[in-house]
Order: C-alpha cells, then sequence, then structure tokens
C-alpha cells in the first residue's frame, strides 16, 4: 500500500510540473520574431576546370570546395571519370566526409534536331542521367534545349568561340523553323517528366543558347509541359540582352541559381560586357520567397584559389531571406 501511495505521490507531482510551466510561458509578452537565414552556397566543380583542357578530377573539386567555405558541390558530368555506380558512390561519400551536399548535376543534351532517333537518343540520355542524380542522393540537374548546330569554327576560333561572339544566337537548320525546334523540345522532355517523378529529380531548365536562349524560350518549354518536375535553372550571365527583366520574368519559377563570376576578365570576352549586379538579384529572390542553393560558376581568368573564395563573399553577402 505505501509503494502504491508513493506512485501516485510521484504521478501527481509529475502531472502539475507541466501546468506551473505553462504558466510561467503565459506570462511572456507575445513578441514577433523576425530573423534571416542566409541560402546555402555550393560551387560547381566547372569552377575549377572551365573546359580547359586539363586534369581536375572531381576529388580535388570537392576538398578545394570545403576548404573554402561552401556548403555543397555541383557535379559537371562530363567532367566525372566514370559513370558505375562504384564510383559514383565513392564520390558521394568524398562529399559527405567533406561536410558537403552533393546538391546538383550539370548534364548535356539536345532535343533541337529533325532527326527523330537523334532526339529519342538524347531522351534516353537524360533519363540515365537523372538515374545517376538518384543514385548520388542529388536533387536537380541541370538540362539544356540543345541548339541549332549552325555554327562554324572559323580561323583559331572553336565552333563556341564564334557563337559567343554571336552571343548565342545561330541561323535556324535550313528547311525548318523554331515552332519545329520548340515542339522537338516540348515532346523530348515531356517524355523524360516520368523518370524525373519516379527518382526524384527535378529537371532545371537552363537559360543556355539554342531555344533557351531568352526567358521567353525557356518559359514556353516549362509552361507547355506544366509539371512539377520541370521548373528552371536560372543562369546569371547566360542574358546579355535585357537581363534584369529576363532573370525577373524565370525568378518565380527557379528551383537553382547558377551564379557567373569573371574575376580576371571573363574567358569569353564578351562576358566581359556583362555587369550582374548580385545585391538585386538577391532582394529579387527574396521578393520571390527562393529559399534554395546558389551554385558558383567561376568563368575567369584569375586564379581559382583566389577567385573562388571572393566569388564566396559576393554570394553570401547577396543571397538571404526572412524568417518570422
Amino acid at each position: 500500500m505505501k509503494r502504491r501511495s508513493l506512485i501516485k505521490t510521484i504521478t501527481a507531482a509529475a502531472i502539475g510540473t507541466p501546468f506551473l510551466g505553462h504558466s510561467k510561458i503565459n506570462r511572456i509578452p507575445n513578441k514577433k520574431f523576425i530573423k534571416t537565414k542566409q541560402n546555402p552556397v555550393a560551387t560547381s566543380t566547372y569552377s575549377f576546370w572551365q573546359f580547359n583542357g586539363s586534369e581536375t578530377p572531381i576529388e580535388y573539386c570537392i576538398e578545394k570546395t570545403a576548404e573554402f567555405g561552401f556548403d555543397g558541390v555541383e557535379l559537371l558530368l562530363i567532367q566525372m571519370e566514370s559513370e558505375k555506380n562504384s564510383y559514383l558512390q565513392k564520390i558521394k561519400k568524398r562529399a559527405f566526409d567533406a561536410g558537403l551536399d552533393i546538391m546538383g548535376l550539370s548534364t548535356h543534351q539536345s532535343f533541337v534536331s529533325p532527326d527523330k532517333s537523334k532526339r529519342q537518343q538524347n531522351i534516353e540520355l537524360t533519363k540515365h542521367q537523372i538515374e545517376i542524380a538518384h543514385s548520388l542522393g542529388i536533387p536537380t540537374i541541370r538540362i539544356n534545349t540543345g541548339r541549332w548546330g549552325t555554327t562554324k569554327a572559323r580561323g583559331n576560333k572553336s565552333e563556341f568561340d564564334v557563337l559567343m561572339d554571336n552571343k548565342g544566337v545561330e541561323p535556324v537548320i535550313d528547311g525548318y523553323t523554331e515552332e519545329d525546334g520548340f515542339k522537338w523540345v516540348i515532346d523530348s522532355i515531356a517524355e523524360c517528366i516520368p523518370t524525373a517523378e519516379k527518382n526524384g529529380v527535378v529537371l532545371g531548365l537552363e537559360n543556355h543558347w539554342g531555344l533557351g536562349l531568352t526567358s521567353k524560350g525557356v518559359l514556353r518549354i516549362v509552361n507547355a509541359i506544366n509539371s512539377p518536375w520541370l521548373s528552371v535553372t536560372l543562369d546569371t550571365g547566360n542574358f546579355f540582352e535585357n537581363r534584369e527583366e529576363q532573370i525577373k520574368d524565370l525568378a518565380p519559377h527557379t528551383c537553382l541559381i547558377q551564379a557567373k563570376t569573371y574575376f580576371g576578365g571573363a574567358k569569353w570576352p564578351a562576358f566581359d560586357e556583362i555587369d550582374i549586379d548580385y545585391p538585386a538579384i538577391g532582394k529579387l529572390m527574396r521578393e520571390n520567397n527562393y529559399r534554395g542553393y546558389i551554385s558558383l560558376e567561376f568563368e575567369g581568368n584569375e586564379d581559382a584559389n583566389t577567385a573562388i573564395p571572393k566569388s564566396l563573399k559576393i554570394l553570401r553577402d547577396s543571397f538571404y531571406y526572412k524568417l518570422s
């Protein structure tokens, strides 16, 4: 009986305690606490490599990204030495050990072709890339429309150099129209949506030459497909005309921002004309309640070891949002 009485006493005391605490809480003034949080910032492995022809292993990029204090790393698929699962898991563990999210995968494909078999090859390629992202635990991949491919190398300039001299504009293939191209792209990406949904990977269509040269072109495709698994990867450097307005067009649809910097002068001179106002873009993205990643794509001539930390500071200072 004594034991039963003791249990009752303890139970009653325990039940009474929260009420005492609750009465104290009620006496605290009802204030609204507002604070800010920085957007997470990553860097793309492209920032260290930039198609410069030299070997820059993904492992090196991961270690430098962690050393500089980024939150995550975006992988450029064509920079990876293998697509075998054993290699993918090694990379995933390397990033985990370094304290980094692998938050994005930049891929390449082209759906702008009158050849149905080529479009189908690129559809299957994209589905495979989605599965690679899933294996790495990556939530989004950058995709492209592809382009017409009518630009040709000239003198000592590569095809891409000439395309950049022309600010991404190139002629449509003879006998076809942009209307044909948009249908090819829309139909092709639509075929990839079920694979994206199955694997939990958001496709981010980038403003990246071809039919994605303008915000109007990007939104035409995204709106036509109208799926939560297709969004926009917003590249801050890939608009040569009316940049502010075009970025504003894409801001509400953005799942990832790829932020360009050009310390030491741009790799391609056309980009030296670009003046990117990151505080203004940060303000715009706060107005659109963007809380996702900012991924640096350094594309200048300065040594990455000095330019990338400077770029990180700019992005840290510019991108944050309010918590209420």
